[in-house]
């Protein structure tokens, strides 16, 4: 099995000696399809996309005030942690938020600091669609989708989201099975990014389902959801990494970028990818369904090979 850890090493040096950037490039405009698709979604790269919403009214609008005003009243699901991180590892255990029904005033109160919100964090991060199921009133400040990338794949967006929280939210490492344009609005959001390539250096595990609960006294006790399948999720934070547990993440060649307001990030289906944000931030994505051709099937063969490894 040695051999077999060597090779998939070499593998994944292989795809950032070829074809891989050392930091993630950027882009002066929106792209032609034809010329996106081949020049970073066929070799699954990431780039930052500048000017590529400018005539959007919501990098103008999106005020704490107007938002009051446009949808101040709404009733919109917001997760709740203790400590910022939402679906996440802690300890032996795969954490996921205190889902609230909250006003969207309430939340801007929060974050604009003008209310004392009782302990926690506080992310507006659901998805499926949140922004065009909660929040149907802001969609005509964006797009329903993003024409340019429609056409290079040849489909519309299954999920449009809208994201806003504090400083301290944070979306732990993950991938998804998505194409992503990631699109920040205001503020700014912190990106650690690790190809597919670099999956033999990322560590799973599988992890008992619980759920955040806020007590009347403040406090936050952890509930397991027992009638729950476990759940495989990476235990490794990239920005404190204990490479004495996780020796292997020595090998990893993440890349960091921070993507401004006014600015696209594109980040490839499958891509691993951990997020902070500036306080206040305010981000729309758009997620386009990947094919599932053989760049798919090579990277469950990747995932199965890392597994036997590590059993071994």
């Amino acid at each position: 099995m040695e051999a077999v850890r060597n090779r998939l090493a070499e593998c994944s040096q292989e795809a950032h000696d070829l074809y891989l950037n050392q930091s993630v490039p950027y882009l002066d405009g929106p792209p032609e399809p034809l010329q996106f698709h081949r020049d970073w979604i066929a070799p699954n790269k990431p780039c930052i996309i500048r000017n590529a919403f400018s005539h959007w009214p919501a990098l103008a609008k999106w005020s704490p005030d107007y938002l009051r005003e446009k949808v101040g009243s709404k009733v919109i699901s917001v997760a709740v942690t203790p400590n910022g991180y939402a679906d996440a590892v802690n300890g032996d255990r795969f954490v996921m938020p205190e889902e609230r029904q909250m006003s969207f005033s309430s939340v801007l109160d929060i974050i604009e600091g003008k209310v004392d919100k009782g302990g926690g964090v506080f992310y507006v991060q659901k998805q499926c669609s949140n922004l065009l199921q909660e929040l149907p009133e802001l969609t005509a400040d964006v797009q329903p989708h993003i024409a340019w990338m429609s056409t290079a794949l040849g489909k519309l967006p299954d999920a449009v989201n809208f994201w806003l929280g504090e400083a301290n939210a944070i979306t732990s490492m993950h991938k998804d099975h998505y194409e992503n344009l990631y699109c920040v609005v205001s503020g700014e959001k912190h990106f650690v990014l690790m190809p597919p390539t670099d999956r033999p250096f990322i560590p799973y595990g599988l992890f008992q389902p619980a759920i955040y609960h806020q007590r009347d006294d403040g406090e936050f006790e952890v509930i397991d959801q027992s009638d729950s399948e476990m759940v495989p999720w990476i235990p490794l934070d990239p920005l404190n990494p204990d490479l004495e547990r996780f020796p292997q993440y020595r090998r990893a060649r993440p890349l960091h970028c921070s993507v401004k307001a006014g600015e696209m990030l594109y980040l490839p289906s499958l891509w691993f990818h951990h997020v902070q944000q500036s306080h206040g931030c305010i981000a729309v994505n758009f997620w386009y369904d990947m094919d599932y051709d053989i760049k798919y099937n090579y990277f469950q063969l990747l995932e199965a090979l890392c597994e036997v490894t590590r059993s071994t």
